[in-house]
């Protein structure tokens, strides 16, 4: 019997704190009193069932569940309901529901009532207030725990790369900005946060981090990626993890595997072609998985829609199960990123109908699909394979308890409600995780040059500023698909602005559009400015001839960067340069502010502007944190994260790199005949600048002779030599002299940053353990081989301030 009201469409229930305590039935006794004392009758039989009785072991409730479950409950348990205003079309239960296929169940519901921000039919008043958020995802959740025979919990899950993709949840910096901040106990505290607030709101399961490596920095997710290092993002992405199921939320990483190097850089309809070796697929792409799901544990992983070396990953049984379950010990369920089913027929051509696409990618190990489509698209071929025999009962079984398991461990079967649904207006989004978001956002910045000191700025010097540029009052690149949404935004011009106070005028002048008309083809092919674009930098120019100071604000919105927005050139785009240039010539001092995604090849910027400040995609927050930047309350100690290249001719330019690979090219000798390239980083891996200064010094290493799978202790001491409190990022690099086969000239092996008054002296201590010497050997076994290595404490990649040697003996 349904619910009173969910015919009607809508139902907002009383808090369900304690319900399956007080034994009290639900909606005036209409529904059988299934919350007993301590458990919760799920199959309605009137007796207490192993798989609902807390007391027992997981894998005793799991089995009992699955042998009283028919096929098409179990086939339910293996595929994504996308919520409202994506295929849900209701945003309440109805009484249609007990004609759709989610009358037997469903594994997740994905993005449910979140006020999605680029979906305008996903709009819903029940995504704020918080409380009423909670109250709508109870009601849903009633709906399966009591009107399905086998009242199996949903696991809601939401994006939340950075931030929880939830109308007004707290926002965070761009991953690319997150991993720029070094910051490891930062990140952690961020995993709570995401998952305090998605179980107050609701959410069970978020899809977070990413843990692929940019190598390409023409790909437009970029922007969504830690970084270009596999320790780095391994580091980064297991603190967000351990963040988020510390709550009592499933962590899902994504995007497994060997995602992020689709051909050329580019996305959209290729995704797909990565020409990755085996050798480097496991030591650059697997890396941070394999380390984060050793570990971290997470509960979830997302399998991608690319191919490698001709097989596609999401039906494949050597990455679903040899690897992922059997090598780096998964105990989780696998859920497919969106389409990735139907490519193995509509685009890999490896399936010559969909259906036998369903049944490679549940033998390969895949326990959930995910798309854009109604899930019975997948769940019906499901059922006709199980039918007539292609898919046992026996798989079956194994694929729909991985996905249960991770429902028992999450509580879902003890304690399905949100317990106290108006608590979530207190828990989400509080002044302290606006605290957070800011201290974040302050911590990404990366100065990039600061000629003569320009930076920062002294306001009692200035009397006229001109900020221009086309970001500086722009806002989308705040927002992306997979953060929060609807929060206010402070623009860089307002920022700077309210920060100045009434005794500096402040100017604006726009000076040009993000892009112009014919871009992207004017990167290949540029054509004269346009009467209207003169006057506007003409404009702009007289503003400076006025001005004490120009801060340009420039780069790329989320129009030119991000999922499906890859580029053929990295400079700035449109008419930007133009602009620089012709502010320079000016003769006033220009600061230039970046707001994009990606490394841009700004190499004539970098020679000629005195001072450039890379913010990347900054939150809401962003013209605070901008403002007090470039006046000094914030000294930027943010480093790169990815290789800044010099062109896109020289890709791909990145971080870890084999011996001589990014060499130069000698004008004369065994290797060359003349000099016809351009060489080197604009910016390395690592760096980053600050208004004070470090001093390194006593590099200790002990032991320094050690078995194979001893440690090594390394200390090092930093100075904070200059007049400001600064932030330093202390790299640690490793080098193996000489191995077996050829492996990285040298890879990252620790970093730590930190905070130094001027004057102070702190001791930073560093442990290498067996797997950071490890390599792949030509058995394709991780070994630690012995030999020489050397310890390398620097400010960046090219930066190394202090080396020492130790040696591992048989």
């Amino acid at each position: 019997m349904l619910l009173r009201g969910i015919a009607a469409g809508i139902l907002i229930l009383p808090s369900l704190s304690g319900l399956a305590q007080s034994g009290k039935p639900v909606a005036d006794g209409q529904v059988k009193n299934i919350y007993q004392k301590g458990w919760i009758d799920f199959n309605k039989n009137g007796k207490k069932d192993v798989f609902e009785d807390p007391a027992e072991p997981v894998e005793k409730r799991v089995s009992d569940l699955l042998s009283q479950m028919t096929v098409e409950e179990k086939t339910c348990q293996m595929a994504t309901l996308y919520g409202y205003g994506r295929v849900l079309k209701d945003e309440m239960p109805t009484a249609g529901w007990k004609n759709e296929i989610w009358k037997d169940g469903i594994a997740n519901i994905d993005e449910n009532l979140n006020s999605l921000a680029y979906n305008a039919k996903a709009k819903t008043a029940y995504s704020f207030p918080f409380s009423k958020h909670a109250d709508a995802i109870n009601t849903v959740q009633k709906w399966f725990v009591e009107e399905t025979r086998m009242g199996i919990p949903v696991d809601f899950t939401n994006e939340a790369i950075h931030g929880l993709c939830h109308d007004r949840a707290t926002p965070l910096p761009a991953p690319i900005g997150m991993g720029s901040t070094w910051d490891k106990e930062l990140i952690r505290q961020a995993g709570r946060m995401i998952g305090r607030e998605a179980k107050a709101l609701g959410y069970t399961n978020v899809y977070a981090p990413i843990l692929d490596p940019a190598r390409d920095p023409r790909w437009g997710r970029v922007i969504e990626c830690y970084g270009e290092s596999p320790f780095h993002i391994a580091e980064m992405g297991k603190q967000l993890v351990l963040g988020i199921q510390e709550q009592g939320v499933a962590s899902t990483l994504k995007h497994y595997a060997v995602y992020s190097v689709p051909k050329g850089g580019r996305d959209g309809n290729a995704r797909t072609d990565p020409h990755v070796a085996p050798r480097e697929m496991h030591q650059l792409y697997l890396y941070p998985f394999r380390r984060v799901v050793q570990e971290a544990m997470p509960m979830g992983v997302m399998s991608s829609y690319n191919d490698w070396d001709g097989v596609p990953v999401t039906g494949s049984y050597y990455f679903l199960t040899e690897l992922l379950r059997h090598q780096f010990g998964f105990g989780g369920y696998i859920v497919s990123d969106s389409e990735a089913v139907e490519y193995l027929f509509s685009k890999h051509h490896v399936a010559d109908t969909y259906k036998e696409a369903v049944r490679q990618v549940v033998e390969a190990g895949l326990n959930v699909r995910t798309n854009f489509t109604p899930p019975e698209n997948f769940i019906g071929p499901l059922r006709e394979l199980v039918k007539e025999g292609s898919i046992s009962m026996k798989t079956l079984d194994e694929r729909v308890g991985d996905v249960l398991r991770v429902k028992f461990k999450l509580g879902l079967f003890d304690h399905p409600y949100v317990a106290d649904p108006k608590a979530a207006d207190k828990l989400v989004h509080t002044p302290p995780d606006e605290a957070l978001a800011l201290d974040m956002n302050r911590k990404s910045m990366v100065l990039l040059k600061n000629a003569g000191n320009l930076l920062p700025l002294d306001k009692s010097k200035l009397k006229n500023i001109l900020v221009t540029g086309p970001l500086a009052t722009e806002m989308n690149y705040t927002t992306s698909r997979y953060g929060p949404s609807n929060n206010p935004v402070t623009t860089v011009l307002d920022g700077i602005r309210t920060y100045a106070g009434t005794n500096i005028n402040v100017a604006f002048a726009k000076g040009c559009e993000v892009v112009d008309a014919t871009w992207p083809e004017s990167e290949i092919i540029e054509e004269p400015l346009t009467r209207e674009e003169q006057a506007a930098i003409s404009e702009a120019v007289a503003a400076a001839m006025k001005a004490d100071v120009v801060i340009a604000v420039v780069g790329e919105t989320e129009k030119q960067v991000g999922e499906s927005v890859s580029r053929t050139g990295l400079n700035l785009p449109g008419r930007q340069l133009q602009l620089i240039q012709a502010l320079q010539a000016t003769g006033k001092p220009v600061v230039m502010v970046m707001i994009n995604g990606q490394p841009l090849t700004i190499n004539w910027e970098n020679r000629y502007v005195p001072a450039i400040l890379e913010a990347w995609s900054p939150g809401p927050q962003s013209g605070t944190v901008i403002a007090e930047t470039l006046f000094g309350d914030n000294n930027p100690g943010g480093k790169l994260t990815v290789t800044f290249p010099k062109s896109i001719g020289q890709l791909e330019y990145n971080f870890p790199f084999k011996p001589a690979s990014q060499a130069g090219q000698p004008a004369s000798g065994p290797n060359g005949y003349g000099k016809s390239s351009v060489n080197g980083a604009l910016y390395p891996f690592g760096y980053g600048l600050s208004y004070t200064t470090f001093a390194y010094s006593n590099l200790v290493v002990s032991p320094e002779t050690l078995k194979a799978q001893g440690t090594v202790k390394v200390t090092v001491d930093v100075t904070n030599t200059g007049k400001r409190t600064g932030d330093e990022v202390v790299q640690l690099y490793l080098k193996d002299q000489v191995s077996s086969v050829t492996t990285y000239d040298f890879d990252l092996r620790g970093f730590e940053r930190l905070t130094l008054a001027p004057g102070e002296k702190k001791t930073v201590t560093f442990t290498l353990e067996p797997d950071h010497f490890a390599l792949l050997d030509k058995n394709m076994n991780w070994t630690v081989e012995p030999g020489k290595f050397t310890v390398m404490a620097g400010a960046s990649a090219e930066d190394i301030k202090l080396k020492k040697e130790f040696t591992i003996t048989q």
